[in-house]
């Protein structure tokens, strides 16, 4: 049986602690949103949602020629879960057929398209609600999230983003090792490193 599992990018953060749009960063001669784009399309989700907020008349140009939609999330301010709920409305309204989503960061360039195809893999394997990702001592995105959550991702609040519901269902998941998604870009220092291990390479 071939499920039907969507991706949503969340890029709506107005990256404070870098001071500029993260999104937009350099990295191997793309912006990081671009990047993160890029990745999701060459795995084997479909459809991809890409969910902008604070900066979206700067990134938004940068997605146009991409197939992928994008959100606008004109809440974003109210935190990480308004932009997943923005991105499941949009996923419910045009696919409504789906088994299940991912939910990644666009801030997390280390993530490639073999970590979201063993996260699907892994779905057709074991048919888990979540499938989530460990790295760090602690559980998060990219996480799979079966289409019988999706009503509880449209009630998520606050800047926690799905960490709860993860927890909630952490005895009746599945935890994949994926230490690349450690790497995440939120301070001038992350960015600094990230170039750093990418020159070494």
């Amino acid at each position: 049986m071939v499920f039907k599992i969507g991706l949503i990018i969340l890029a709506a953060g107005a990256a404070t602690r870098m001071g500029r749009p993260k999104q937009l960063l350099s990295y191997q001669g793309r912006s990081l949103i671009l990047h993160a784009v890029e990745v999701a399309l060459a795995s084997l989700c479909q459809p991809i949602i890409v969910v902008l907020g604070a900066y979206v008349e700067q990134i938004k140009p940068e997605l146009m020629p991409k197939a992928v939609q994008v959100v606008e999330n004109s809440q974003w301010q109210e935190g990480m879960s308004s932009s997943i709920r923005a991105g499941i409305s949009m996923l419910l309204r045009t696919n409504s057929k789906l088994d299940a989503v991912i939910i990644s960061l666009a801030d997390q360039p280390l993530v490639s398209p073999q970590i979201f195809n063993q996260l699907i893999q892994s779905y057709q394997e074991t048919q888990k609600v979540i499938i989530a990702s460990k790295y760090n001592e602690t559980t998060g995105v990219p996480a799979l999230f079966s289409n019988a959550l999706f009503p509880e991702l449209m009630q998520l609040e606050g800047d926690k983003g799905a960490k709860a519901l993860i927890q909630k269902y952490i005895d009746t998941g599945l935890i994949l090792l994926i230490p690349e998604a450690a790497i995440d870009i939120d301070t001038p220092d992350d960015y600094k490193h990230l170039l750093l291990k990418n020159f070494k390479e």
